[in-house]
């Protein structure tokens, strides 16, 4: 028999210690991570009655390998689209948690008299909470349907993001030895430049090579291309100086926008497993006995400061972002442990030869405490609250009351907002691209033609007109691209006194283009050149050419805008509507002021009240809720009337407090879907309308005024006088003021209002 290489033996070994401990967790109801780690330790060299992996340095490579593909699989769950759609309240509560505990744990290690790097890192493996021990905790205790549950899936998203951009400061920071303020600054600058551009380029291209090689697209070369295009990005990425890491993640997050998204991430499972398995192991090998007992007092620092400093800021930052005291504690109380992106940043500093090797043991014992305090602390969460509402000052307790509800006042985007960011997305955009272009002119394209043509002003010419030809629908798009939305023009038409500022702000951006072609120009010629004949040129020959630069544009902005919505427009099976009018999305968070928010239910196949009207049900009058939609395969019955029925395997959304879907849940005896998932219904939307002369609404009830026949919707909110009245009573009356709140067909609601008639 021939003798076997040594990563085959080490392999086998380790996969087959993971399978045992496997099967063993998944029988205890553990989180799988930890038993890879403890499968890890038992073939590790620190423990002595197994056999013990041969090659650690072939093991580390594989573990480099998985941590690509965990990064690459993040990026395929992650998606920019959502991280735009985490609301406010997610945002703030995670920026607020991730600076207090970076900064606490690095205040700790300086403290403990751990080195600079060392205390960074600590900070960095702090930053993130795990995602698995969350979701797999909330599973179990029936959780997901809860309010604070949408808030916690927010911040893990916002986590991942930042925990990711940390990666690479940590790396620049690890590699250059500098931690001055500018230098830091140029880093977070060029890593948001090549992350937009990465992210912009992609979009443009990739779907469209996706489509064109449909027809050749089964598995086999699925999961050869998208482990090509992965691995091409993390070449690419370090070829640019950032992590590997980094590229990963980007190259999944592009793929996320495609409508081969989900294929990927079926087909990738298995390989982010297999090595997923592999890097968790290594992550095991690393752990000594001996040195966590050395360094446990470093083991309970960290962990209490886990504990108590994230559930203290999260707390806190729920609170500054608006949430009621009870839902801040539960978020707070969810969020106390340590993520596996602890792990991944402690390889890094130990790859890099910047940390202390005492750093890994104490990170791995702080999160296998943390991993078993979370689904104690979840439960805990409400007690909690109980017993802070008892002890805390009644003044205390009424200004953060009149906070949460001033912060979560219900207000629809102005339409100046909405404006301005219109013309931020105009010039974020194509400035990226122009500084893109303009870069590979520069180091790239300019050098390659000094090399074919000896005369050095032909060479400039030529490689300004190049990169300027090529730049030049992004050029005209920045200086001239009006807003194409409905806010744009009705603030154009509404008030002559937004004219104004409309033109000031098209005043700017030419002004800006200028300044941007005139530095392009100046890189190849002198200033008087550039300011009496490079840029009069430039204008002059854009301006005969400006529509077929627009026309051209048009279309690489259609074929941009078709690639990114195009997996939501293929789950939907409609055309996107008017981004004015709020999604599904908007709804849920739209109604956090109420104390309520949206559900989504499945109808059991055996339920007791299938084919009874709802008007026999009387759900709205036991329980306080009301049915948004129901969504009968492909059917949809948006604000169904009394008379409708409901049949197996109907979905249907709900409005209601977490009490009341507590009472309803249990009547209705159905799987609730996480909340982390959006419902895809196009015709659906949030709108208000006031009262006042125009509606015609005063004096009418919400029976008489017929608003559910004309705008097939639900009044599900009333704003009177400073107060909120959540689901109405039909037999209610309208007065003077009142901001009504209906979901419903927002075609219909629209074309109410334009009517202003009942």
């Amino acid at each position: 028999m021939g003798h076997l290489p040594k990563l085959i033996e080490d392999l086998a070994l380790i996969l087959m210690a993971g399978a045992a401990v496997t099967l063993l967790f998944r029988k205890i109801k553990q989180p799988l991570v930890l038993g890879y780690i403890i499968a890890g330790f038992l073939v590790g060299p620190h423990f002595k009655l197994t056999p013990t992996v041969a090659d650690a340095a072939n093991v580390k490579t594989l573990a480099e390998i998985g941590v690509i593909f965990l990064l690459f699989s993040l990026g395929l769950e992650f998606s920019f689209k959502k991280l735009m759609r985490v609301g406010g309240s997610a945002s703030i509560t995670a920026m607020v948690e991730i600076i207090f505990i970076t900064i606490a744990g690095y205040m700790l290690g300086k403290t403990m008299g751990w080195s600079t790097m060392d205390s960074l890192f600590l900070g960095g493996m702090l930053a993130s909470s795990s995602t698995t021990i969350i979701i797999r905790a909330f599973d179990e205790l029936g959780l997901k349907s809860k309010k604070f549950a949408s808030i916690v899936f927010g911040v893990l998203v916002v986590e991942d993001i930042v925990v990711i951009l940390l990666m690479v400061l940590l790396s620049t920071v690890a590699v250059t030895q500098q931690f001055e303020g500018t230098q830091i600054l140029l880093t977070i600058s060029k890593l948001v430049f090549f992350l937009a551009l990465w992210f912009i380029t992609g979009i443009y291209l990739l779907p469209t090579f996706l489509k064109k090689a449909k027809k050749l697209m089964d598995d086999e070369a699925i999961l050869i291309t998208s482990i090509g295009l992965c691995l091409g990005m993390v070449l690419l990425a370090t070829q640019v100086g950032f992590s590997a890491e980094l590229g990963a993640f980007i190259m999944g997050s592009i793929i996320a926008e495609t409508t081969y998204a989900e294929k990927v991430e079926h087909i990738i499972k298995p390989v982010k497993d297999l090595f997923g398995a592999v890097f968790f192991v290594s992550v095991g090998m690393m752990i000594d006995p001996e040195a966590i007992l050395e360094y446990k007092w470093m083991v309970l620092a960290v962990t209490l400061l886990t504990l108590f400093g994230k559930l203290f800021s999260t707390t806190i930052g729920a609170l500054l972002s608006g949430q009621p005291l009870k839902q801040s504690v539960q978020v707070g109380m969810s969020m106390a442990q340590i993520g596996e992106f602890a792990f991944i940043v402690a390889t890094l500093g130990l790859s890099l030869g910047v940390i202390s090797e005492f750093l890994f043991p104490v990170a791995v014992g702080a999160s296998a405490i943390t991993t078993f305090t979370t689904p104690y602390l979840i439960k805990l969460s409400e007690p909690a609250y109980n017993y802070l509402n008892r002890v805390l000052p009644d003044k205390w307790l009424q200004r953060i009351n009149r906070y949460s509800s001033g912060a979560q006042s219900i207000k629809a985007e102005s339409t100046w907002k909405m404006v301005f960011n219109a013309y931020a997305r105009i010039c974020i955009i194509n400035g990226v691209i122009i500084l893109g272009i303009m870069l590979l002119s520069i180091r790239f394209l300019h050098p390659f033609l000094e090399m074919t043509i000896e005369n050095s002003t032909l060479t400039s010419i030529v490689s300004l007109s190049i990169s300027l030809i090529i730049a030049s629908p992004f050029i005209w798009a920045f200086m001239t691209r009006k807003p194409d939305n409905m806010a744009y023009r009705e603030m154009w038409l509404d008030d002559k006194y937004n004219h104004g500022p409309l033109v000031v702000m098209e005043i700017l951006r030419i002004i800006l283009g200028l300044f941007i072609i005139g530095f392009w120009i100046e890189n190849y010629f002198s200033p008087l050149v550039v300011t009496f004949i490079a840029v009069p040129v430039v204008i002059a020959v854009y301006y005969l050419f400006s529509k077929r630069i627009q026309k051209f544009y048009r279309r690489l902005e259609g074929r941009f805008i078709t690639n990114l919505n195009e997996r939501e427009l293929v789950r939907r099976g409609s055309e996107t509507r008017n981004a004015d009018v709020m999604s599904m999305e908007g709804i849920r968070q739209d109604m956090i002021p109420w104390d309520a928010h949206m559900v989504d239910l499945v109808v059991p196949q055996n339920a007791s009240y299938l084919a009874k009207k709802l008007e026999d049900l009387a759900w709205r009058e036991r329980f306080g809720i009301n049915i948004v939609y129901i969504k009968r395969g492909e059917q949809l019955i948006p604000a169904p009337g009394k008379t409708e029925m409901l049949l197996p395997f109907d979905e249907i959304g709900i409005i209601a407090t977490d009490e009341q879907v507590t009472q309803f849940v249990k009547l209705f005896d159905s799987k609730t879907i996480p909340s982390s998932q959006t419902t895809n219904i196009n015709d659906i939307a949030l709108q208000k309308i006031v009262v006042d002369e125009h509606t015609k609404l005063k004096g009418h009830t919400i029976r008489s005024s017929a608003i559910r026949e004309v705008t097939d919707g639900l009044v599900v909110g009333i704003e009177r006088n400073n107060k909120r009245m959540l689901n109405p009573e039909s037999t209610t009356h309208f007065e003077w003021g009142d901001v009504i709140w209906i979901v419903g067909n927002w075609r219909k609601i629209q074309q109410f209002k334009a009517q202003k008639v009942v």
